[in-house]
């Protein structure tokens, strides 16, 4: 009897591939050559770092710069560029550069890889999308190459230029200071500050946001509605956010600082904690206001189809937009003069809530762990969502805690929704639908 042969889904197919990338990236790091000291790390902490690479995530075990070699380094940054690309993407690059035919099946696994809306003109998308995140990377390199060769030398000035740029614009977090505090040591410095901002901005946009600009430049009205709604709200949650740090942090994390370091250290928080991962300010330092508007931000994340996790900005801003009509008595959902679908919003409320549950279970495990409520939820909610903040309780995670957040951050950038699609059978809709009936809401 023959046997039957496994079909996976575009869904599966994407999770199993990302799943394969980080067991492939903790092997390499978990080898000697991997280590500054040529002693191999523990198998589950060499496959939290792929994982946190892979998914451009940023939470660390070790210090990428004191613990890695070159090599080791290289492979976290291997793994942040096809991590943030999308492994499909990458796989559709090399067929196009050898002349293959690219199939249906192909496309259709794109789609899910970079968050079109249709599979006509994909490979056009991903060209496009190649072009966009090379374009960026390079011109941010160059620009950080400005800063850190007069101070690292050239040698290593570029590679520290090229390494941040990539983990920028991917949205990882991963940085080579070697301070074990992020970007806290060059707080005032704007030529970085504002340069890493851009492209973490540039790669949270997303690509089908990419496309129109590229397509339709200032002629906003022929934008598709996705990108009016990301574009919007990612321009509203930047100064918002920035605003808002301002004001509450100048007291706190911002104590001490004049008014135009302030402002470069604002507009970097509300930018980075959106799914970025660095941090100038110390964030243990934070109000607690300023700690709530941290995980709010990191909550929200970047737009969907983008190089960054959360939640997703446009995915909330339906939620968003739902509610009030409902406050309003509306039937439909409009902006910017159109109407949302009611799959569209259907599909928000249960991705959103998918989300939400697996922040509160991964909180749960950790405050099991011995964790404070307030740290397990910040780096729940920093995992899931792909950010890679920490309050300074990542090294120091138990193992159950470090394989709960490993999953989390897989979850977050393969998408909460996605994963939970993956491990379910796809069931033919019935012919017979159940007779409705009513419960009180509310």
């Amino acid at each position: 009897m023959p046997r039957r042969r496994i079909q996976l889904n575009a869904v599966q197919t994407l999770a199993l591939g990302f799943a394969a990338l980080i067991v492939a990236g903790g092997v390499l790091l978990a080898l000697p050559v991997s280590s500054r000291d040529g002693h191999a790390l523990p198998f589950l902490d060499a496959l939290f770092t792929a994982a946190s690479a892979s998914c451009v995530t940023g939470l660390v075990l070790y210090d990428t710069c004191t613990q890695f070699t070159l090599f080791g380094q290289a492979v976290i940054l291997l793994l942040i560029q096809v991590g943030g690309m999308g492994f499909m993407t990458v796989s559709i690059l090399v067929a196009v550069l050898l002349h293959r035919r690219i199939g249906l099946r192909q496309r259709s696994i794109l789609m899910d890889s970079v968050g079109a809306l249709q599979m006509g003109g994909i490979v056009r998308l991903t060209r496009r999308a190649i072009r966009v995140t090379l374009t960026c990377e390079g011109a941010g390199a160059a620009l950080l190459a400005l800063w850190f060769c007069p101070r690292y030398g050239v040698g290593r000035g570029l590679w520290m230029s090229l390494f941040h740029a990539v983990s920028s614009f991917c949205n990882a977090g991963f940085d080579l200071l070697g301070t074990g505090a992020s970007l806290t040591s060059i707080a005032g410095e704007p030529l970085p500050n504002i340069v890493l901002m851009a492209l973490v901005i540039c790669g949270g946009l997303g690509f089908l946001v990419w496309d129109d600009l590229l397509t339709h430049g200032r002629h906003i009205r022929r934008w598709r509605l996705h990108s009016k709604i990301v574009v919007f709200a990612t321009t509203l949650l930047f100064v918002g956010g920035a605003a808002a740090f301002y004001f509450l942090e100048r007291d706190h994390a911002f104590a001490g600082a004049g008014p135009g370091r302030r402002a470069l250290m604002a507009a970097f928080q509300s930018v980075t904690c959106r799914t970025a991962g660095f941090n100038t300010a110390p964030l243990t330092a934070l109000s607690q206001s300023g700690t709530l508007l941290t995980m709010i931000l990191m909550f929200i994340g970047a737009g969907s189809g983008s190089t960054g996790g959360g939640a997703k900005v446009n995915t909330v801003s339906v939620l968003l937009l739902s509610a009030l009509a409902q406050v309003r008595r509306k039937e439909d959902v409009n902006v910017f003069r159109r109407r949302l679908d009611t799959a569209t919003i259907q599909k928000a409320y249960s991705s959103v809530s998918i989300f939400f549950l697996a922040c509160l279970a991964g909180t749960m495990v950790m405050c099991l762990q011995g964790i404070s409520l307030d740290s397990a939820l910040f780096e729940a909610i920093s995992a899931v969502g792909t950010v890679g903040l920490t309050r300074g309780v990542t090294p120091y995670l138990p193992e159950l805690s470090k394989l709960t957040v490993l999953l989390m951050m897989f979850a977050g950038r393969v998408g909460s929704m996605s994963v939970a699609m993956a491990v379910t059978r796809d069931r033919p809709q019935p012919k017979l639908r159940n007779i409705p009936e009513k419960i009180l809401i509310g």
